[in-house]
């Protein structure tokens, strides 16, 4: 039987920690940065982890993390 794929998209985008949970990275700090306060933009720095509501689909795009 053949292994599973690993998605190749979600091992750039999440660290699975030696605890299990999953860090990502912060959404909407990319670009249209003069519109955002300076507080919004300080307050999405460094990472967070994966909501419970996706893990399932976080573990089936890296089925060997």
């Amino acid at each position: 039987m053949p292994k599973m794929k690993t998605k190749k998209a979600a091992s750039k985008r999440f660290v699975v920690r030696p605890g299990g949970t999953v860090k990502r990275g912060q959404a909407f700090k990319r670009h249209i940065l003069t519109k955002k306060t300076t507080k919004t933009k300080r307050q999405l720095r460094g990472s967070t982890d994966v909501s419970a509501a996706d893990m399932k689909a976080v573990r089936g795009m890296m089925p060997y993390a």
